[in-house]
């Protein structure tokens, strides 16, 4: 049988196969060429201002130029605060590839403990916007740049920038007033303007660097920068220059200031001086104080422990936030407010026999001189500091009108126009009391308040002011840390000033200056010895506080209690009397008495700035003290 022949291939099919295959692929082709062509014409012509753009980005970059901070000046035009130039370290996160390694690896290179590593990683996020640099460390030695310029390649995104810093020459005697600047912080950042903002890396802290902030701080500016692949700056393109922040011109007296702090002697305490007729504050000295350039490029958590452990509180500002029982310094304000109130006449006469009785109670009030100073007028009560004439009238005035009035020369408010963290201290009043406690007044309290004590609180500012006011015949002028901002000065009056003190009789305000003139130089003054030899008229008040109450027969003996026991003593004055220049207030913690000649030497030498100072400080001069018994 003959077999059937099979064909092994069919051209045919196979011909047909190719072909379709091809048309196939050659419509894709088409079209993968035709999405490709249309993609570039999108990318090339449609897109092509966008990419440029773009383009341009990768090549450049806006960096912000953060302005020059305005300097601090004295009043006489001697710097108190600088700007000088340093260099910190910082880091881009974004042009970091491994953070944690790239910090670990700045930590050994620099030399410094493990533990910075941590501090580092919180400090690179405290920025306000990407590709921001963040601050790691401020101030590096030239040791530390040579380091990092030999490693540099091996640091992406870590830049050394060069910087103007924070310096203040006299960072300890002038700390309470300048305060400090510091790093920005989290809390900070979210508050601030990112813009203005930009690319600086300290604010103002406290004192006068937190007050005027806004004007010290300038306006940032910008620049376009052209940057290779790594991201170095190659060469700059444009620049917007900053707004360099407004010189500040203080009220302060650095030569007053000097010598107060030098008065205090190491001692805990404040003096404040300020002029009467345009409300500038000469001197505002808290002592112990401490070290602000420290604050400024990141002080050390032992530093800082240390300065919170210090038992003298170093880091409190005694002269604006001390609020102290103000003692017998109130007297001649209380005078003014039994005389206004028709309780007193200058010249009627108040016999003590040491102490002062309240109707129906057998407890006695006593006075600082035990056996009493007999027959005494207004004048006389003043000079040695009489307290039965002062229980007297504020027995007569009683606690609300004699609150009323003491609140009309700043006490218990916040009198100051531009101190940082000043307190209002306290004057207490009836109806205080009631929504403090929920208790009725008595009127043992009322004899406590009308000799500076019991409830009865005030700063040293407060002293210092209420002193320029009555100085002033009552004309209020709020005092005041600026002087001059930029070019423009700031002058009286004040947002907010408070009205002048009426009183019915021009009289009465000599009548109290005869009393203080009398402390000063009378045979009976208080401050008799602090006073002899001078060659103005000044008018002054000693004052002693307690520090813890007394029973009824106890009698203080400091030499008896451990020294931060023992009563502070205080003074206030001005002079001249018929013109006056300055007004002072002087509190030395624990003291117990014997400040006036502080008081004294410091008005010497505003007024008399040829002179030379007393062979002795002030501070040693003795004096008759006041031993307060009491509420």
């Amino acid at each position: 049988m003959r077999k059937r022949r099979e064909r092994v291939k069919d051209h045919e099919q196979e011909v047909r196969v190719f072909r379709n295959r091809s048309l196939v692929a050659a419509v894709l082709i088409v079209l993968m060429a035709g999405a490709l062509v249309s993609r570039l014409f999108y990318l090339q012509v449609v897109e092509h201002d966008v990419f440029i753009t773009r383009s341009d980005n990768n090549r450049m970059r806006v960096e912000p130029l953060p302005p020059r901070r305005g300097l601090i000046y004295d009043r006489n035009g001697q710097l108190l605060a600088e700007n000088r130039p340093t260099y910190n370290l910082t880091i881009v996160r974004e042009r970091v590839d491994d953070l944690d390694a790239t910090l670990k690896r700045l930590v050994q290179i620099l030399g410094l403990p493990k533990d910075e590593v941590e501090t580092f990683r919180e400090r690179s996020l405290q920025r306000q916007r990407p590709y921001q640099p963040a601050l790691l460390m401020s101030d590096l030695t030239e040791d530390q740049i040579a380091r990092l310029a030999v490693n540099r390649y091996l640091l992406s995104g870590v830049e050394v920038e060069a910087q103007l810093m924070r310096y203040y020459p006299d960072p300890i005697v002038m700390s309470h007033v300048l305060g400090y600047v510091g790093r920005i912080n989290a809390d900070e950042l979210s508050e601030l303007d990112p813009g203005n903002y930009a690319g600086t890396h300290f604010i103002g802290k406290t004192g006068v660097e937190y007050t005027y902030e806004d004007q010290l701080h300038g306006k940032a500016g910008l620049r376009k920068v052209e940057t290779n692949a790594r991201g170095r700056v190659l060469r700059e393109l444009d620049r917007e220059p900053p707004v360099p922040g407004k010189d500040l011109t203080l009220t302060i007296d650095s030569r007053l200031q000097h010598l107060a702090y030098d008065l205090l002697g190491g001692r805990r305490g404040a003096i404040v001086a300020i002029q009467p007729k345009t409300g500038d504050i000469l001197a505002m000295v808290s002592a112990p104080g401490f070290d602000i350039n420290k604050f400024v490029t990141g002080i050390s958590y032992a530093d800082y422990r240390a300065l919170q452990d210090d038992i003298d509180l170093p880091l409190y500002n005694r002269a604006a936030r001390g609020q102290y029982p103000p003692g017998s310094t109130v007297k001649p304000f209380e005078a003014l407010a039994a005389l206004q109130n028709r309780v007193v006449d200058a010249n009627d006469i108040v016999y003590d026999p040491g102490y002062f009785q309240l109707p129906n109670d057998t407890r006695r009030y006593h006075n600082w001189l035990r056996w009493g100073h007999g027959r005494v007028d207004l004048r006389r009560a003043i000079e040695v500091s009489n307290n039965t004439y002062f229980y007297t009238m504020a027995y007569r005035l009683g606690i609300d009108r004699l609150s009323s009035f003491m609140h009309e020369f700043g006490f218990g408010e916040v009198s100051s126009l531009d101190v940082q963290g000043a307190l209002p201290g306290l004057m207490p009043s009836r109806e205080w009391k009631r929504e403090k406690y929920n208790q009725p007044w008595f009127p043992g309290e009322t004899l406590s308040a009308g000799i500076g004590q019991g409830y009865f609180m005030a700063t040293p500012l407060q002293l210092a002011a209420a002193t320029a006011t009555l100085a002033n015949h009552g004309h209020w002028v709020r005092p005041h840390l600026a002087e001059r901002i930029g070019d423009q000065p700031v002058k009286p009056p004040f947002p907010d000033t408070k009205p002048d003190v009426q009183v019915d009789k021009t009289q009465w305000w000599n009548d109290v200056y005869e009393g203080m003139e009398e402390v000063m130089s009378g045979r009976e003054g208080t401050a008799r010895k602090a006073g002899a030899g001078l060659e103005y008229t000044m008018a002054g008040k000693t004052g002693t506080a307690q520090v813890f109450s007394l029973g009824q027969n106890q009698k203080y003996n400091a030499s008896e209690l451990a020294e931060r026991l023992r009563d502070h003593a205080l003074f206030i004055g001005f002079a001249p009397v018929e013109d006056p220049q300055i007004a002072v207030a002087v509190i030395v913690e624990n003291a117990g008495g014997g400040v006036s000649g502080l008081g004294r030497e410091l008005t010497d030498a505003w007024l008399l700035p040829q002179s030379e100072l007393h062979d002795q400080p002030g501070a040693t001069v003795p004096e008759e003290v006041e031993s307060l018994d009491g509420d």
